[in-house]
């Protein structure tokens, strides 16, 4: 049996640095077991409607695979419990950019709206990597609804599993160079970041930052990760 995952993200988050530095870690999100059950996942059709080969689009290298609706349980457990902190921290960021945009408390309420707007596909996904593999910086932009937080969360040991890999967010500030940002993960451990951009205060107050993510360059090895993405395709 596949072990559940929303009895693990009862404890209190700290989201602080999401404001100062645009990613947040939750460590040891999930057990070993339970990264190991998701990586098993990987061999179940059934789990998945699409699989992209990244080579192919110019992403980078390695595969990914969307899961298919009904989510498997860990992952719909993981997904609709952590929506509604976030979607707190989402209502803030929205209030500070002054956007109108309001997220509702429940996660089925915000698919309903992204439903109404012809996004139906589920954006979860399970991503693979293999020596030399790499993911280009990029948003997960999938629709006009577009819900700003996202989690990744590694599933393999690093220097166990793999080597390299590691995961990078890049920030594009007005008028300046770009800011790097390196989150080291350990297996277990997830990630929040912004799927586009993010609020960030400056001498003349609150402006826009553009955000994108991608993985480093495999040495050795294979990683595996979940992606939580909450709004649905188009």
């Amino acid at each position: 049996m596949t072990p559940r995952c929303d009895r693990l993200i009862l404890a209190p988050m700290d989201l602080t640095d999401l404001d100062r530095h645009g990613a947040a870690r939750l460590p040891a999100l999930l057990t070993p077991d339970q990264c190991a059950a998701i990586v098993a996942l990987w061999d179940d059709p059934a789990a998945f409607r699409k699989e992209v080969v990244m080579a192919r689009h110019g992403y980078g290298r390695g595969r990914y695979r969307y899961c298919a609706y009904p989510l498997p349980d860990p992952v719909a457990a993981l997904r609709d419990s952590l929506y509604p902190v976030l979607a707190a921290q989402a209502n803030r960021w929205a209030a500070m950019l002054g956007t109108g945009d309001v997220y509702p408390a429940r996660h089925a309420d915000f698919l309903a709206r992204c439903a109404l707007a012809g996004q139906d596909k589920p954006t979860p996904l399970l991503l693979r990597y293999e020596a030399g593999d790499w993911n280009a910086l990029h948003q997960d932009v999938y629709g006009p609804h577009i819900f700003p937080l996202q989690v990744a969360i590694l599933l393999s040991q690093p220097e166990r599993d793999f080597t390299g890999g590691a995961f990078v967010l890049t920030e594009q500030r007005p008028r300046m160079q770009s800011r790097p940002e390196v989150v080291p993960l350990g297996q277990g451990d997830a990630v929040i970041f912004p799927v586009r951009d993010r609020p960030v205060t400056g001498a003349r107050g609150v402006h826009r930052v553009q955000m994108r993510h991608g993985v480093s360059r495999l040495l050795s090895g294979v990683r595996y990760t979940l992606g939580i993405i909450f709004h649905d395709a188009a």
